[in-house]
């Protein structure tokens, strides 16, 4: 429920509100707004009965909010966020953000290269996996802890923040050590214990849509998130599990003005995931950005054919250079 009290209620009518709704055992999350302050109720598994809240002094209405999401949601934060990282602003009314660098973390010359060409091109984020969920157990997993090192130098050397996935609680205080984004993989887009500790700490969150995942069970996984108190949360399609092989996954950029319409948290894509295909990946790059994007995931890599993980979906780097002139280009058309 979503409590909305008068342009000219007062603080102590704002705290009376919300002491009834803790009196009900609900938990009460203030929204101030530029014309009023509204108060999120939270905590109810069902419907609220709001006929003790509803005639108190400066309350103008209750609204029932159905949505298993409700601080993500735009009922409760209409007003869209904005994600810093370093410096460098995700979201609605800044230019969307480029991040690039290439899948895995291999080696120091590998990833000082993919460092180089990221920053050359004009890309401001440097990725780079040292965890790597593999789906067989015999493939590449990643250099690890060693990979964080490796990926932190990369980024110093040429002014990049990066941004790393974490599997596991128990990586968390080393893996924050290194980097200045988090990335929670689709493959534990639920893993509701890893969310719940992620959303203690203060380091901005990239979270990535499941490959089986509704939008519904996408907005309540960063709901999980932002339920603990972090509201640097950038959400990211990656592409989902369909029953087409022609493609890696099938990238659904329908999600992107939608989420936009249910939540106030910015969204990229990651065309490389989803496509699998580095002859696809600059096309669906620039339509994700007229889908309207905040953002990129690109996977770049100096040589992709010698690759430890997802070389055939990578791109060059002229082929990223040539990719970002073209954004570059596209840029004007979209507002910026």
């Amino acid at each position: 429920m979503l409590i909305v009290m008068d342009h000219n209620a007062t603080e102590a009518q704002v705290r009376a509100v919300e002491a009834a709704v803790e009196a009900l055992g609900f938990k009460a999350e203030p929204i101030p707004g530029k014309q009023r302050t509204a108060i999120g109720v939270l905590g109810n598994q069902g419907p609220v009965d709001d006929s003790s809240i509803r005639e108190l002094p400066g309350v103008r209405e209750c609204i029932h909010v159905s949505k298993p999401y409700k601080l993500v949601s735009r009922d409760f934060h209409p007003l869209s966020s904005v994600v810093t990282v370093a410096g460098i602003s995700i979201g609605d009314g800044h230019p969307p953000v480029m991040i690039a660098g290439p899948c895995s973390i291999e080696s120091e010359a590998q990833m000082l290269a993919s460092a180089k060409l990221v920053k050359a091109a004009g890309g401001q984020i440097l990725r780079g996996g040292a965890f790597k969920p593999r789906t067989g157990p015999h493939s590449f997993q990643g250099l690890g802890y060693d990979g964080l090192k490796l990926l932190r130098q990369a980024g110093d050397a040429e002014g990049l923040p990066v941004i790393t996935e974490v599997m596991r609680i128990e990586q968390l205080e080393t893996v924050c050590r290194y980097a200045d984004v988090l990335q929670i993989g689709a493959r534990n887009m639920q893993n509701f214990d890893l969310l719940k500790e992620v959303g203690k700490l203060r380091i901005p969150v990239l979270l990535k849509r499941g490959m089986s995942a509704t939008i519904e069970e996408f907005l309540s996984a960063a709901e999980y998130i932002v339920s603990e108190g972090n509201d640097q949360v950038i959400l990211c399609e990656r592409g989902i599990r369909t029953f087409e092989r022609a493609t890696r996954n099938t990238l659904d950029l329908s999600v992107v003005p939608l989420v936009r319409s249910l939540s106030h948290l910015p969204i990229i894509v990651d065309p490389s995931h989803a496509t699998g295909k580095r002859a696809l990946v600059p096309v669906m790059a620039k339509a994700a950005l007229v889908a309207g994007a905040h953002g990129l995931m690109i996977e770049v890599h100096p040589e992709p054919e010698k690759a430890l993980c997802d070389g055939a979906q990578s791109l060059t780097g002229p082929g990223f250079a040539t990719l970002m002139g073209e954004i570059r280009k596209l840029l004007p058309y979209l507002g910026y």
